[in-house]
């Protein structure tokens, strides 16, 4: 009974050892090899997303979630990192589908996971609506009615999700967050829909602009890798749980003022 009980331990003990072993120790030369096959981590981002980046320079200055904790596994690897900056989140992606980028922290939709690989999730993030001072939507009730025009990040979940979703309402796709604000400010959206990280965001930019009460969706936000890096995706994965345990991305996370986590504010 005893062996029994030892022999159905040692997968969890194993999976324990491997988590402490990726914080304490160096990888083995071909993780190394498999995530930054260029010697360099080119870590992917795009502006104007706490889970992202919110500071773009300098570069020293450079904050987000992906851009911490991508520095962290560069440092973990013994590699530097590069960061790369994009508009919008559609293009982190394809980067990594195209071999141009090796890390981002995004969320770990089923779709995406058919493009790139995932950890296990770090944190939740909910899905909300941003509208301008004046707007005819109220609360999320009022969202989907006729007229109303409600923009997007062009190429985001949110896009396809919310095109599916409404039947009334208007899904327009922003180029960018910036161009999203411009087109807030100049009456030519009703309402803004993402998560709330960004919402927060893009309200302080706004004056009398507000995020709605309540939620859509939320978002379960994970390290991305592209696709054929299997041989490091055990060490990965092991990183991404001990990032989460150590209290890692929540500090990350309050570096570059994340707001609209699950049960958080």
């Amino acid at each position: 009974m005893q062996r029994r009980r030892l022999l159905a331990t040692l997968p969890a003990l194993a999976a324990v050892a491997l988590v402490a072993a990726c914080a304490t120790t160096a990888p083995p030369p071909e993780v190394r090899r498999a995530l930054a096959p260029t010697g360099t981590l080119r870590i992917a981002v795009y502006a104007g997303s706490p889970t992202s980046l919110v500071r773009a320079a300098p570069v020293a200055e450079m904050r987000g979630v992906s851009v911490d904790i991508g520095r962290e596994l560069a440092r973990q690897l013994g590699v530097p990192s590069q960061v790369l900056v994009h508009e919008r989140v559609a293009e982190v992606i394809d980067a990594l589908k195209a071999g141009r980028a090796d890390f981002t922290i995004t969320n770990a939709t089923a779709a995406r996971a058919l493009e790139v690989d995932f950890s296990a999730a770090l944190i939740g993030l909910e899905l909300g609506v941003l509208v301008p001072p004046g707007s005819r939507v109220t609360s999320l009730d009022t969202v989907d009615r006729a007229g109303v025009r409600v923009g997007v990040s062009q190429g985001s979940t949110s896009q396809g999700v919310l095109t599916r979703q409404y039947r009334q309402a208007e899904v327009v796709g922003a180029p960018s967050l910036q161009a999203a604000r411009q087109m807030l400010q100049q009456g030519q959206l009703d309402a803004f829909a993402t998560n709330k990280g960004v919402l927060f965001e893009l309200a302080d930019q706004l004056p009398g602009a507000r995020v709605l009460g309540g939620r859509w969706g939320l978002e379960q936000l994970a390290i991305a890798v592209p696709k054929g890096r299997d041989a490091a995706l055990p060490w990965l994965r092991a990183f991404a749980e001990a990032m989460r345990r150590e209290g890692r991305v929540q500090q990350a996370a309050q570096r570059a003022g994340l707001r609209g986590t699950e049960g958080g504010p």
